[in-house]
């Protein structure tokens, strides 16, 4: 009987997420809701000095932006006591063992190994140390630290996205669990939790193979049964440059201060990078429905966030005027004049915030754009303007009005008087604009 699908998105709140921080989340948040599962939100917050309340805060608010709401919240720093009878039990086992080599002991030994066309894996010199000479090391102010003795095996799994993966544990270096300083590392914390925790499928980075196989062994031998793993490719950048040093600006709360939509945003990450094209959907319902590990490759996945705008465009002029009425009259907008605002404006936006500059169009008016080619043309036509209130019909009727006085037609006779009148070249039919034009410059 297969068991319950648990899934965990599993970040450091070290800085703020950014979109290949999604990607993960995203992945494991849609395997655990297509199958009715559990998602768990897990702070990898053991690194203390950098772990910061104000980014595991701003990570649910984005979290929640997102819809992506979580079943729990589990936070390593509470769970020490676990990471130190799981030390304990794998000492007992002869699975871990204390190493005194300082960094640049080590950085010696790498480099002779690579000298000598060796790989630069960990000799276990600190294996044959008796306990008096590590007592004397200790004595000596050499502090010790902790690895993981591998069984030198191949470490083989079936990858949802790559597929079978085959690595010799001779190739690896045993891994450090524990620093100096006693902090536990991420490759151990991360295998007892995902044990302790039931975790059946993990979602990660390609950069996370070899953890995964120096973490199958760390689970085993705590008596668990290793998940279903699955890497998903590095996001690049949209020439397939290295993303990473452009994330300062691809952080979520960014992208939300740009005005790109949750479902844009969702719709683009739930699709990128597999073999399904990218389309906008309603709901993370739909997107969950819909998604396939198996779909993903194995190439690096360009992003481009002027992506997120054409999908952000489609979403917000598909709302109903319901879900926007707050902001619209939080603009200002009379509330018997709001739904006919929204009716003319949303077919002229990308993001929301593109409201407030149509607003004032409506309301104060707009600086006339006039080329000086058509100055006489755009002050005969303003004569023969009729006054406010303006209707659906001035329109049709003032142009016809002066094309008969002045004989243009065409484009030559339209876009001069909407410039005159709105100071943009493009934007809603003027039929419909007109009226709703409080003011305008020159009438």
């Amino acid at each position: 009987m297969s068991r319950p699908v648990v899934t965990r998105f599993a970040p450091s709140p070290t800085g703020y997420i950014h979109v290949g921080n999604l990607r993960t989340a995203l992945m494991n948040y849609l395997i655990a809701r297509k199958s009715g599962g559990t998602f768990i939100l897990r702070l990898d917050d053991t690194d203390q000095e950098r772990s910061k309340q104000e980014y595991i805060d701003a990570l649910m608010q984005d979290l929640e932006w997102l819809g992506l709401h979580w079943d729990r919240v589990e936070r390593q720093s509470h769970r020490y006591d676990r990471y130190r009878e799981a030390a304990d039990r794998l000492r007992a086992e002869g699975r871990f063992y204390e190493c005194f080599e300082t960094p640049t002991e080590l950085d010696l030994k790498r480099k002779k190994q690579i000298g000598m066309g060796r790989p630069p894996v960990y000799d276990r010199a600190a294996l044959a140390l008796s306990a008096e000479q590590k007592e004397a090391l200790r004595g000596a102010g050499q502090p010790g630290y902790w690895r993981f003795l591998l069984n030198q095996t191949r470490i083989e799994w079936n990858d949802g996205i790559i597929g079978p993966i085959s690595i010799d544990a001779a190739s690896v270096s045993d891994p450090v669990l524990i620093r100096a300083d006693g902090q536990v590392l991420y490759t151990f914390a991360s295998s007892v939790d995902d044990v302790e925790m039931g975790v059946t499928h993990i979602v990660r980075g390609a950069d996370h193979v070899t953890n995964t196989a120096t973490q199958i062994q760390i689970m085993e031998a705590l008596g668990g049964t290793p998940p279903e793993f699955a890497h998903h490719s590095l996001l690049s950048g949209p020439g397939g440059e290295k993303l990473s040093k452009r994330l300062g600006a691809l952080s979520l709360r960014d992208l939300r201060a740009a005005g790109v939509e949750p479902m844009a945003l969702l719709s683009l990450m739930a699709r990128l990078g597999s073999s399904k094209p990218v389309e906008l959907a309603g709901s993370l319902d739909e997107l969950a429905e819909g998604f396939d590990i198996g779909s993903f490759g194995t190439a690096p996945t360009e992003f481009d966030a002027e992506n997120l705008f054409p999908l952000t465009r489609a979403h917000v002029q598909g709302l109903p005027f319901a879900s926007v009425r707050e902001r619209i009259a939080a603009l200002g907008v009379p509330a018997d004049e709001a739904e006919g605002f929204w009716a003319v404006a949303k077919a002229n936006i990308t993001v929301l915030d593109d409201l407030a500059g149509w607003w004032r169009l409506f309301s104060e008016g707009a600086e006339p754009v006039v080329d000086e080619a058509d100055r006489d043309f755009v002050a005969q036509a303003m004569a023969l303007l009729p006054p406010q209130p303006w209707t659906a019909a001035t329109w049709g009727e003032w142009t016809g009005a002066v094309k008969a006085a002045t004989g243009r037609k065409g484009r030559d006779l339209f876009m001069p008087l909407r410039k005159a009148l709105t100071g943009q070249a493009h934007g809603p039919d003027m039929a419909e604009l007109m009226p709703h034009l409080r003011k305008v410059a020159g009438v």
